[in-house]
């Protein structure tokens, strides 16, 4: 028998939780000053704690939202935005106990996937996460100009701290291109998520807005870090932007144009693009632009597998027969006739197999079959089953959240 118990937290344990998380993950619990801003959006409900004579040890947190699937539809999702456990009771099955009772509890909410953000790429897998959308980490090298036949014809301003904190929350939801993998950002999400950078002691982020023909259309996050030195004292600054969103290409030219702008800037670097970000093909020398990293960006878990198939759109091929494996909600367990038609249980005999993490992968378009089957993780297929599933799963555009939590 354990010596730890796992259960929800209560409202009078979440500042305590919220303590454990940020050390677990190396970081300095937050001041009074700073939990009077965030402490309201880390309430209770939808965290797991585990605790040892009634002190938490673990912590496995989440929120609820929706996420944008191939198709425009979206599905309820728990998004995972904390998992932590504390250093001297690592190793001993607490996080196990806490993701398996997550799991369950997302199915008892009505949750069709959940998804996160890894810190560590080896450990969510056997929990059936797979990595579902990448990002990609930018260098633009100053000057780059923009060329004079990119459109961008609206302007952008900058925004206060205030005004940026009341009109980027409805700016956002109207952004809305329909790509694949992106989230609704509810109400509790801002204030730890975007609303602390703005302040000096969270970076002192600045938000330009960009505007259209049609009002607001996009808007970026950005802050200045210097790069001077006492020998090089007139080296220019790295601008560095924390966030990127627009809801056409002209708006997003336009961002970039603005960014590539500001004065006294050596280089603009950007974590967490889209991979097809086209910025390089927007300058006069496209050399300027570097894609330096790409990385695993969400990581996606399929709760209800047959609402979650049958929610977004297919390709047209000729149906395949999965048969999926989940070690951890063993309803999920069994055969999926999918198609152009829809999605429907089956006896049938199955074109391919594998588990649940490699379903997440396929499920927004990220991967195609062919390099998972290579990996091993998608088995028994030919290969004339493999095109058949990447012209099922295969989507216009590539998945992007664009989103941390």
């Amino acid at each position: 028998m354990s010596d730890y118990v796992v259960r929800q937290i209560t409202d009078a344990e979440s500042r305590a939780t919220f303590d454990l998380l940020v050390r677990s993950l190396h970081g300095n619990p937050p001041s009074d000053e700073r939990w009077a801003r965030v402490g309201d959006s880390w309430t209770a409900d939808g965290r797991t704690g585990a605790f040892h004579d009634g002190e938490p040890i673990g912590i496995a947190s989440s929120f609820a939202t929706r996420l944008t699937v191939p198709g425009g539809e979206t599905v309820p999702m728990a998004a995972v935005d904390g998992v932590g456990v504390r250093a001297d009771w690592t190793r001993r099955g607490v996080l196990t106990a806490m993701m398996d009772r997550q799991l369950h509890d997302f199915v008892q909410r009505g949750h069709v996937v959940a998804a996160l953000h890894a810190s560590e790429a080896l450990i969510y897998g056997r929990f059936g996460y797979g990595v579902a959308t990448r990002m990609a980490t930018m260098q633009v090298k100053q000057p780059a100009p923009l060329r004079d036949t990119v459109v961008a014809p609206g302007r952008v301003r900058l925004l206060s701290t205030d005004d940026a904190i009341a009109a980027i929350p409805a700016l956002y939801q109207r952004i809305d291109t329909g790509r694949p993998g992106r989230i609704a950002r509810p109400e509790l999400w801002w204030p730890i998520a975007f609303n602390w950078h703005l302040h000096p002691d969270g970076g002192n982020h600045r938000v330009a807005v960009h505007s259209g023909p049609d009002g607001d259309d996009g808007f970026a996050v950005f802050h200045v870090v210097p790069q001077n030195s006492y020998l090089d004292p007139e080296r220019g600054a790295a601008l560095e932007v924390h966030e990127l969103h627009a809801a056409s290409p002209e708006a997003l030219a336009g961002l970039w144009r603005f960014l590539l702008s500001v004065d006294l800037i050596e280089v603009v670097n950007v974590r967490g693009r889209p991979v097809d970000d086209p910025v390089g093909l927007l300058l006069v020398d496209p050399r300027r632009a570097h894609t330096i990293g790409v990385d695993d960006e969400l990581w996606l878990r399929l709760i209800d597998v047959q609402a979650a198939l049958a929610a977004r759109a297919y390709g047209s091929a000729e149906p395949v027969v999965l048969e999926v494996n989940d070690r951890m909600l063993p309803d999920n367990r069994g055969r999926y006739l999918v198609g152009g038609n829809g999605v429907e249980r089956t006896e049938a005999d199955a074109d391919l197999q594998l588990d649940v993490d490699t379903l997440a992968m396929l499920y927004l378009g990220a991967w195609e079959a062919g390099p998972l089957a290579l990996s091993g993780r998608i088995t028994s297929a030919s290969a004339e089953t493999l095109a058949r599933v990447d012209a099922l799963f295969r989507t216009g555009t590539q998945p992007w959240t664009g989103t941390h939590f």
